[in-house]
């Protein structure tokens, strides 16, 4: 299990607030020597004090970027702020908090899934969680690629550059109300004109969405699994470890 490998000791060296909702974080340590050259878009797990201290409250997030030479990586945290400013969870609140010179212990990273770029033509969407894995998968993406980028944010406001070749369309969907029964972004996707040729389909978002999403690619427009990947990253109302069992259940 993870917490039974050797974390990283990190420190943060930066904290720079993207978008109204999303925070970036860069942390900075000699441990991240041996991470992978292509470590962008992997994941990993953030830790945090529990009643136990040989088991830690684990959070796992993407390396939004990593800069080698540095021996940093940046991580991006979707806030899910609530009406009088603060956040939900664990993680996000820590986010707010952080300051230069603050601690973190890391373990990771793992693989990241991304993309098969064998296909005519492409499909990614994700919510504001899956932003940065998106982005590290557009930064794969051949030159000539053409399709649609579909990106659910919370507000008009939370709208970031993303590394678009020019064939890609991008369209943002905002959604104030993220994990509400409402699917904004599975709507969105079902009133694209379907392209000719062979589709790779790369989504990642809230669960109840990510079901919409894999009924529809899978029953209606039956992509293979070769080309297609589909996640939830979390679930509404659920804490990580809770929204991990729905996924097995899922899964089964």
């Amino acid at each position: 299990m993870a917490q039974k490998r050797k974390a990283r000791e990190l420190t943060v060296t930066a904290a720079t607030q993207l978008t109204p909702n999303m925070r970036r974080l860069t942390l900075q340590g000699e441990e991240l020597a041996s991470f992978p050259e292509d470590a962008a878009g992997a994941y990993f797990k953030l830790t945090f004090p529990s009643d136990d201290p040989e088991r830690p409250i684990l959070r796992t997030y993407t390396v939004a970027q990593y800069r080698p030479e540095q021996r940093e990586i940046d991580v991006d945290f979707m806030l899910h702020a609530n009406p009088d400013g603060t956040a939900n969870g664990v993680a996000a609140p820590w986010s707010l908090q952080a300051e230069p010179g603050d601690r973190m212990s890391i373990f990771g990273p793992g693989p990241a899934t991304f993309i098969n770029t064998e296909a005519d033509w492409y499909l990614l969407a994700a919510d504001m969680t899956a932003l940065p894995a998106l982005t590290a998968n557009l930064d794969r993406l051949p030159a000539d690629a053409k399709g649609y980028v579909v990106v659910e944010i919370l507000s008009d406001e939370d709208k970031q550059a993303l590394p678009l070749p020019d064939g890609m369309t991008l369209i943002w969907v905002v959604n104030p109300h993220p994990g509400s029964d409402e699917s904004p972004l599975n709507d969105a996707i079902r009133e694209l004109a379907w392209l000719a040729g062979q589709a790779a389909v790369w989504a990642a978002c809230e669960f109840k969405t990510m079901k919409k999403l894999r009924s529809y690619f899978r029953e209606d427009r039956a992509i293979e699994k070769s080309h297609l990947y589909i996640s939830s990253y979390w679930k509404n109302g659920l804490q990580e470890e809770e929204h991990k069992v729905v996924k097995r259940e899922d899964a089964g």
